[in-house]
């Protein structure tokens, strides 16, 4: 028993380090390359083989892998490839950037993302990130809004629609609309802290009070004066 259950972890070893031959073609003059990798590999470990195979710059080193681009992590994890014998894979080198750029903030790189977004903590929003950008196709504009909400916001704005239907029903619509809007005002006041420039200095700097305003500075002034 002893023998066959180590034979058993001789071979799951080896199917686990079941070694592939791919195929490098490199955009250039150089001639397609064949390397032999593992078959489950992660993506950085990968390009690390590659780059030391064909004395490539790793920071400048970009694959392409049955048309799609390859990245060391996606929503946080490492990205894990299951290569087939024969698998053709493009190697290319991304040109050194210029001293200066012409933009500031932007990247000409194909695969850089002007929408930036949200950075996931916890699994389950980086698995629902995931179907929805990868399954359903939602735009990167709209995922951006969907994460940047909190939970306590989403349960009031799904509450809001929950009581709309009511509020119409009772011929309430109006009142329901005006009464969220000086809602959302009310609660978006905030509260000004001791020391706090108002909205007013910011066109008094010199904190200068109007002309007619009744103080009892101006009641002893009047009084002194003999106006009173």
């Amino acid at each position: 028993m002893v023998e066959m259950s180590s034979n058993c972890d001789k071979i799951n070893g080896e199917r686990d380090e079941l070694l592939v031959e791919i195929i490098l073609k490199t955009i250039g003059p150089a001639r397609p390359s064949r390397i032999q990798v593992p078959s489950i590999i992660k993506v950085h470990h990968l390009r690390s083989l590659i780059a030391e195979n064909c004395r490539l710059p790793i920071e400048q080193l970009k694959l392409i892998l049955r048309g799609q681009i390859l990245h060391n992590t996606k929503h946080g994890e490492d990205v894990q490839l299951h290569l087939k014998e024969g698998d053709s894979l493009i190697v290319a080198v991304k040109p050194m950037p210029p001293a200066k750029h012409i933009g500031d903030g932007f990247d000409d790189d194909d695969d850089e993302e002007l929408i930036q977004t949200p950075q996931l903590t916890s699994w389950w929003k980086r698995r629902l990130f995931s179907f929805l950008n990868e399954r359903l196709k939602v735009p990167n504009i709209v995922l951006m809004a969907i994460f940047s909400i909190s939970l306590k916001a989403w349960a009031v704005i799904i509450l809001w629609f929950a009581l709309a239907p009511v509020a119409y029903r009772w011929f309430l619509g109006p009142l329901y609309i005006l009464g969220t809007g000086f809602s959302i005002i009310l609660l978006n006041l905030g509260q000004r802290q001791q020391g706090d420039v108002s909205a007013y200095s910011i066109f008094n700097d010199d904190f200068r009070e109007l002309p007619g305003t009744l103080n009892a500075d101006r009641l002893d002034r009047d009084i002194r004066a003999g106006q009173f």
